[in-house]
């Protein structure tokens, strides 16, 4: 099963289709209508769900990047929040009235499909140039919006009807303060840590990592606070910080976030059984159609309307909200529950998730592209690794020149390295040489800088401005300055 997702993620990326929709389909395949298998845990579905969206969003959190998504925090965070309840309002007052649902069943309906789902953003994003506004944005707001929607879909499903709505939102705010105060402190602590205790083996560095993101799921539960906003929020922490082996930690979390993916799409497929779906296909495409073009635009325009958003940066914004694995894992919080008619709920969400996901995900490149915000020659930043040299005081940095970085043509003298900082092997089309001060540098070189600890971050710092702006990354930007 694993070596056939595998291969799947291939077809999905030459068809344009999302890959949870053929691990999904593996899981039919396979379940009760297909191979037979029979499986009907939806506690068990929820315990690993939690556990799977926890790997996703830690691997997230890694590869976002601070100054991209730090403009967009403030709009993301009312996204999070403002925008999920005009979501929320709007959807179940479809449920309510168009497909005749109750209002408990509405709201269920209505907070579980509100969530933007971080696994689709994530690998949309790697594969859709867009401006760092834009991504930012849809980064951010798909590792905060988890949190507020799984409050709601407890507090619905175990503690109805809702006597004070006041007293919930007020416990939301509180449990989203103490995810975000949780989350960062123990990716601060973790991060100084990692920096400060030298690991027998590189191996043991991406593990670390993924414990202490782990570490702050669990602080943030445990102190009764969103543990999902925790792990984020740390994870972002632990991203930037510049720590050691840091490509071999990304690389190993994407890893963990692939088979979490596989593990969790085939589960939910083995969960859903196809013939007893028919009834729920229209309810599913009524309150889908709402949230797409109504809910969703609705949410977007309230929430961006103090930050002066362009209209075509909310088009996309309002397209790109993207469901997957987190809808119908929280579909499974009512069935645990043994909320009236869960099942149906759980139908309705799995058919509008793979409908609406069919319609949505492939189409996103289309839609950038025709509001002309896609950016195809993007340079893309570098991917530097920098392995500690304890005795020497030192770092050795590893990076390759990756296609569109205008480190193209640059000769080594021109990368005016700080003085502790120097290019010491290059490897070109398998060769490797010591380069001149006048060699020319190339799409696909592989560079080993040496440098010393104080000119480290300096040094980074340099090798990005040059791999963005060229050789006169530094002069355009302050009017001189062989330091910088």
């Amino acid at each position: 099963m694993l070596l056939i997702a595998v291969v799947a993620v291939r077809l999905s990326s030459r068809s344009g289709l999302p890959s949870l929709l053929l691990y999904l389909g593996i899981g039919v395949a396979i379940g009760q209508d297909g191979l037979g298998v029979a499986f009907d845990n939806a506690e068990l579905t929820q315990v690993l769900g939690y556990a799977a969206l926890v790997v996703i969003l830690a691997e997230g959190g890694l590869g976002t990047q601070w100054r991209e998504i730090k403009p967009a925090v403030p709009a993301a965070a009312v996204l999070a929040t403002l925008g999920i309840a005009v979501s929320v309002g709007i959807t179940a007052s479809a449920g309510h009235y168009l497909v005749g649902l109750d209002w408990r069943q509405a709201l269920l309906i209505g907070a579980v499909v509100s969530s933007t789902d971080a696994a689709a953003v994530f690998s949309v994003l790697r594969r859709v140039p867009l401006p760092s506004r834009v991504t930012g944005v849809l980064e951010a707001e798909s590792g905060f919006n988890d949190a507020p929607v799984v409050i709601l879909v407890v507090a619905f499903s175990e503690h109805w009807p809702v006597h004070n709505w006041g007293v919930l939102l007020g416990e939301i705010a509180l449990e989203l303060a103490i995810g975000a105060a949780v989350g960062l402190a123990v990716g601060m602590l973790g991060a100084f840590a990692m920096r400060h205790v030298a690991l027998p083996a590189s191996g043991l560095y991406p593990i670390a990592v993924l414990a202490i993101a782990v570490l702050a799921y669990a602080g943030g539960a445990l102190a009764h606070g969103s543990g999902f906003l925790a792990v984020y929020v740390a994870s972002v922490v632990l991203g930037n910080a510049k720590l050691p082996h840091r490509p071999a930690t990304r690389g190993f979390a994407e890893g963990l976030a692939w088979l979490a993916q596989i593990g969790l799409f085939v589960l939910l497929g083995l969960l859903v059984t196809p013939h007893e779906l028919g009834d729920d296909i229209v309810p599913a495409l009524v309150v889908g159609l709402v949230l797409t073009v109504v809910a969703r635009p609705l949410s977007v325009t309230a929430s961006l309307l103090p930050f002066r958003t362009p209209f075509r940066d909310q088009v996309l914004l309002s397209w790109a909200g993207l469901r997957g694995a987190v809808p119908i894992v929280l579909a499974t919080i009512p069935m645990v529950a043994g909320v009236r008619q869960s099942e149906r709920i759980f139908n309705i969400v799995f058919v509008l998730v793979i409908v609406y996901t069919l319609v949505q995900g492939p189409t996103l490149p289309w839609v950038a592209r025709r509001l002309r915000l896609g950016d195809p020659g993007a340079a893309e930043d570098l991917g530097i690794e920098s392995a500690p040299l304890e005795r020497l005081r030192g770092h050795l940095l590893s990076m390759r020149i990756p296609p569109h970085s205008r480190m193209h043509g640059v000769e080594v003298g021109e990368l005016r390295l700080p003085p502790g900082a120097a290019v010491t092997l290059v490897v070109r089309e398998g060769k490797s040489f010591v380069p001149l001060p006048t060699t020319v540098l190339r799409h696909g070189d592989e560079l080993l800088v040496v440098a010393t600890d104080p000119v480290r971050d300096k040094a980074e710092a340099r090798l990005r401005a040059v791999g963005r702006g060229g050789k006169l990354a530094g002069w355009l930007e302050s009017g001189g300055g062989a330091g910088r």
